[in-house]
């Protein structure tokens, strides 16, 4: 077999190498998503292969063959989660800062700013497991967050999109509170399917 053929897969490297700056709301979204998976749901989900594998041929058992690959999909998000988690660097956007650093965009600032329009919109800038673009949180290594980086009130900006240049005027920087959306158990997950009591 070539050399080509026998790489690992990377499927389940983080997004951004280096550092994981999360707010502390982030990482307890990614601590109740990783206790979910591994108290609740692979527990529910083997129980299920073990049903299945009871009942003979399993070769033609779907229920066999789904929750295997369920299971497979499960244990790579666990590990995904693990190094995410273990990778995190907590940054508090409520925590008091000095001189420029309070004045200046970093990450887990909120800014307001316009584009040449006048067209204004306010955003947090938040890691990369926070990115929600319905509550205007965007990641500190998307373009905008790049360019809104260590700018101040009054300072333009300048954001590169593909194929056009657009400049934005910072109107304010602040730091305060982000909330993150809770994690919520999915509604299609085994728990859910078979009515197992919560965990604790």
């Amino acid at each position: 077999m070539r050399k080509g053929f026998t790489r690992k897969p990377q499927g389940d490297e983080p997004g951004t190498r280096g550092k994981n700056y999360i707010t502390p709301s982030g990482l307890q979204r990614l601590k109740d998503e990783h206790r979910f998976l591994l108290t609740r749901e692979r527990p529910a989900v083997t129980e299920v292969v073990a049903w299945a594998a009871s009942n003979g041929d399993r070769s033609e058992n779907a229920d066999y063959q789904y929750g295997k690959r369920r299971l497979r999909q499960i244990d790579g998000r666990i590990r995904f989660l693990t190094k995410r988690i273990e990778a995190a660097e907590v940054v508090d956007p409520e925590a008091p800062r000095a001189g420029q650093s309070a004045k200046r965009a970093f990450f887990g600032a909120t800014v307001r700013y316009a584009n040449a329009a006048g067209g204004e919109r306010v955003v947090s800038i938040v890691g990369t497991d926070e990115v929600d673009l319905s509550r205007n949180h965007i990641s500190w290594v998307s373009p905008l967050g790049r360019a809104l980086m260590k700018s101040a009130a009054g300072e333009s900006v300048v954001l590169q999109k593909p194929g056009s240049t657009e400049y934005l005027t910072v109107l304010e920087v602040l730091y305060k509170g982000i909330s993150v959306a809770p994690f919520r158990e999915p509604p299609g997950s085994e728990v859910a399917a078979t009515g197992l009591p919560p965990r604790r």
